[in-house]
């Protein structure tokens, strides 16, 4: 499974023609306590870049983009009923979503781990 990142803090990861997507665990740390995760409904089509959903923490309400475009497959309803799980493992069981790839090779002008990890380190 490949994973990507987008300089917004989203991350991808593609198995198939299946992207798994959520927020890093750097924009969790960012956030704080997370309270809010709007539901996406499934068959939902989003655009590469377009709003995905919305989160609030105890600090801020902020969006969450899409990195691909594709067709909502599944919702992590666990994000739903308990926000702090992103908290506890944003790119693990903290994912957000799954979208059905419209057009894999969108991922090509996303970042790579060690790229996204730069962009932090600077």
């Amino acid at each position: 499974m490949k994973v990507y990142y987008t300089k917004t803090d989203e991350y991808v990861k593609v198995d198939g023609d299946t992207a798994i997507v959520g927020i890093t665990e750097y924009a969790q740390h960012h956030l704080g306590d997370i309270i809010f995760v709007d539901k996406i409904a499934v068959g939902k089509q989003v655009k590469k870049e377009g709003i995905l959903t919305a989160i609030e923490s105890v600090k801020a309400a902020t969006d969450v983009f899409s990195p691909v475009s594709g067709e909502i497959t599944e919702f992590n309803e666990n994000v739903s009923k308990t926000p702090a799980i992103i908290n506890q493992s944003a790119e693990g069981d903290g994912w957000i979503a799954k979208i059905k790839l419209a057009n894999p090779g969108e991922v090509n002008s996303l970042l790579s781990p060690e790229d996204y990890s730069k962009i932090h380190a600077e």
